[in-house]
């Protein structure tokens, strides 16, 4: 205490140490160092779960560091930066070694941190103001080469600084911390610290050492649920619920906006049994069905709206995350925020694929403007490339990616497992006979549903065409057509069912014609290439779509007429 008030007032007094802002006006300056060192180093199985935790600390403790630019000439101070380790913050039990031992401690573990920094601030040449060794190392680590720095609040500390405003960006993959400073690497300087280290080759360990009468001991049923899954999911799938159902355990968690069972929600229906724990966000999906009840159905406004909740549900989810999850299955839309926030550093994760990655539906929406210039709603939204470019890292790293839309899978051929889509149960009707051909286009009337392509197909031919939404496009858009808005009895009217769409995720009017053995004509975009008796054709091709329209027409009037003899 004596030690850490002094520091204290040192501080103060002195004004050396202080506290940086997050800044990115050096985001795209040359790489001068970069250190990167391994997650889990436990040397006894009984350990892990303290690795865990010290993974957990890096966690907190990176997120103070991450994007942090230190101005020219002055010091950069560990503890200034991350602060006190504290509960509160975030903080659990993890790895320290101490005096010989491996110890549980809150905070423990973040001399990796601060042997990584320190490595790196070597690499740069800066100029070490202060630092201290570990008293004992552990071979394979940076203590082992000279290159650590051990802290411990608030008075062991390390300090450094260069000559030049640097960067420092950390992270962790799924099994490394890697630390790298942007910046301008100055000349070596003339010294820097040395400190001795004492080598051991074997440490004892609190978890394994068998001194139930120790204060520190660490009991083994303390951690038996320890190494579990996390299940985080937002709207309902049942394709999704039955994947997770066959792949659980019951040591497994399971994070759902609401329990839609209880509350008579179908979107959020998940299984929620067979779990060791179940946690809700309820306020925060209150407040998010409220505002969308107040936004239209398309737009812009309504798609930033979706983002910003999305964020408020992955940090609640984020929040409820105990250190000894370390597998993460999370729902695609709460992914980048997770990814962005650190979450997933250190854990493996798989994906639930609900729509194309982001980059690629930008992509495919700007193909689809420079086809029609003209349309209102192509290029109405783009989201923020930091979020994209999130989703895109994330994806990246992504263990495996769940799909149930064949194009999404087909967009990562090394890592996609493709569920069957699970095809609706549709009674018995007898189709309605019309007096010329009935197309339905099962979607608004907007551009990225390929509606453009659909009205330069149907031109001349002598038919109806159903919508089953609104004319976002414009209300003159079907001119000239004979066009109706369909109703509840759509399908049983149906001869054809048509969607050429440039973007399709959940394809369940499509389905269901399939089920009822209506013929479906849809873009390889709507992901249901796999289904039996859908005829595909690409998106934006108006002229295969009319031949592919022309060909089962023709055809079905060929089956009407046997019957009829």
């Amino acid at each position: 205490m004596a030690f850490q008030s002094k520091r204290a007032v040192s501080d103060v007094l002195g004004r050396e140490a202080k506290r940086f802002a997050k800044r990115s006006e050096l985001v795209g300056m040359p790489l001068i160092a970069e250190s990167k060192s391994a997650l889990w180093t436990e040397i006894e199985p009984e350990e892990r779960f303290l690795v865990a935790g010290k993974i957990q600390n890096l966690r907190v403790a990176i997120a103070a560091l991450d994007g942090l630019e230190v101005p020219a000439g002055e010091v950069f101070s560990f503890w200034k930066q991350v602060g006190r380790t504290t509960k509160f913050k975030g903080y659990v039990e993890g790895r320290e070694l101490r005096e010989g031992c491996i110890i549980p401690n809150v905070g423990g573990g973040l001399c990796q941190l601060s042997n990584a920094l320190y490595d790196a601030a070597l690499k740069a040449n800066f100029e070490i103001v202060e630092r201290h060794a570990h008293t004992q190392t552990i071979a394979g680590s940076l203590a082992e080469q000279g290159r650590d720095a051990t802290v411990f609040w608030n008075y062991v500390d390390l300090r450094f600084r260069s000559q030049h405003s640097f960067r420092i960006e950390a992270k962790l993959t799924s099994d490394h911390l890697l630390i790298n400073f942007r910046g301008t690497k100055q000349e070596r300087p003339k010294f820097h610290q040395i400190g001795r280290n004492i080598k051991v080759d074997h440490v004892n360990s609190c978890a394994s050492c068998g001194m139930d009468d120790c204060f520190r001991s660490v009991k083994p049923e303390k951690n038996i649920d320890f190494g579990k899954t996390a299940f985080l999911v937002d709207e309902f799938s049942s394709e999704f619920d039955c994947y997770i159902q066959a792949n659980r355990t019951g040591k497994d968690a399971l994070l759902i906006p609401l329990d839609g069972n209880r509350f008579k929600k179908a979107n959020y229906a998940w299984t929620t049994s067979g779990f060791s724990s179940t946690e809700q966000s309820a306020v925060i999906t209150a407040v998010r069905a409220f505002k969308s009840r107040r936004l239209s159905s398309q737009g812009a406004a309504r798609q930033k709206n979706l983002l910003a909740t999305y964020e408020q549900l992955a940090e609640s989810y984020a929040r409820k995350l105990s250190f000894d999850v370390l597998h993460v299955v999370v729902q695609q839309n709460l992914l980048p925020h997770l990814w962005k926030g650190g979450h997933l550093g250190g854990r493996t994760f798989d994906v639930l694929m609900t729509a194309l990655p982001m980059a690629e539906l930008q992509n495919r929406l700007d193909h689809a403007f420079e086809l029609h210039g003209e349309s209102k709603t192509l290029g109405d939204f783009r989201a923020d490339p930091k979020l994209v470019g999130a989703e895109t890292e994330a994806l990246k790293n992504a263990r495996r990616i769940i799909a149930t839309h064949s194009a999404i899978a087909m967009l990562f051929p090394e890592k996609a497992e493709l569920l069957s889509w699970k095809m609706p149960e549709v009674k018995h009707f007898d189709r309605i006979k019309n007096d010329k051909p009935r197309i339905v286009f099962p979607a608004s009337t907007v551009g990225r549903k390929g509606c453009y392509e659909l009205r330069e197909a149907l031109r001349g031919l002598d038919l109806t065409l159903v919508t089953m939404g609104p004319n976002i496009e414009g209300a003159e858009f079907w001119e000239g057509f004979d066009a109706t808005r369909g109703g509840d009895d759509w399908l049983e009217s149906a001869d054809l069912v048509v969607l050429p769409a440039f973007v399709e995720h959940k394809p369940y009017r499509l389905l269901r014609a399939t089920a009822a053995n209506v013929p479906v004509i849809a873009s390889s975009a709507c992901g249901i290439e796999k289904v039996a008796g859908v005829i595909t054709v690409d998106a934006g091709d108006a002229f295969a779509l009319r031949q592919a329209i022309e060909s089962v027409l023709e055809n079905e009037m060929q089956v009407r007429e046997s019957v009829v003899v």
